[in-house]
C-alpha cells in the first residue's frame, strides 16, 4: 500500500539512508577516514538512478575542512563496495549511483545560532 503524498523516490531515499547507516555502524566501510560518520540525508532522483548522500560526523566540532574532505573522499572510494552491499537490501531494478557530499546544513545552522546568542548577550534581542 502506497503512503499518501510521498513520492516513491522519497521513500526509497529514506530506505537508502537507513541501510547506509546500518552499513556504516556495522563497519562495512573499513577506511578509517570514514569512521564516526553518519548519513544526514539522501536525495534521490525520480528515476531512482542517482542519489546525493549527505554526511556529517558524530562529533561535528572535530570536523575541520580537511577532515570533511577526507570523509567524502573515503566514501567515494568505497562507493562501489557500498552499492554492492546495498543491492540485495534494496532489491531495485537498478542500483542508484551514490555521490557523497558533506552536509553544510548543520554548519550554517550553528553559525546562525552563534550570532543569535551573541546578540542576546549584547541585549539586542530579548
Amino acid at each position: 500500500m502506497m503512503a499518501e503524498g510521498i513520492k516513491r523516490s522519497e521513500r526509497v531515499a529514506g530506505r537508502i539512508q537507513s541501510e547506509l547507516m546500518d552499513l556504516l555502524l556495522r563497519g562495512a566501510v573499513r577506511d578509517p577516514a570514514a569512521a564516526g560518520t553518519y548519513v544526514s540525508r539522501v536525495l534521490l532522483t525520480d528515476d531512482l538512478r542517482n542519489a546525493r548522500v549527505y554526511v556529517r560526523m558524530l562529533d561535528d566540532e572535530a570536523a575541520s575542512l580537511e577532515r570533511q574532505k577526507q570523509i567524502v573522499r573515503a566514501l567515494k572510494r568505497a562507493s562501489g563496495h557500498i552499492r554492492r552491499e546495498l543491492a540485495p537490501r534494496l532489491k531495485l531494478k537498478y542500483q542508484p549511483e551514490l555521490k557523497f557530499f558533506w552536509d553544510e546544513g548543520g554548519d550554517a545552522r550553528r553559525r546562525v545560532e552563534d550570532v543569535l546568542d551573541e546578540l542576546r548577550r549584547e541585549g539586542s534581542l530579548s
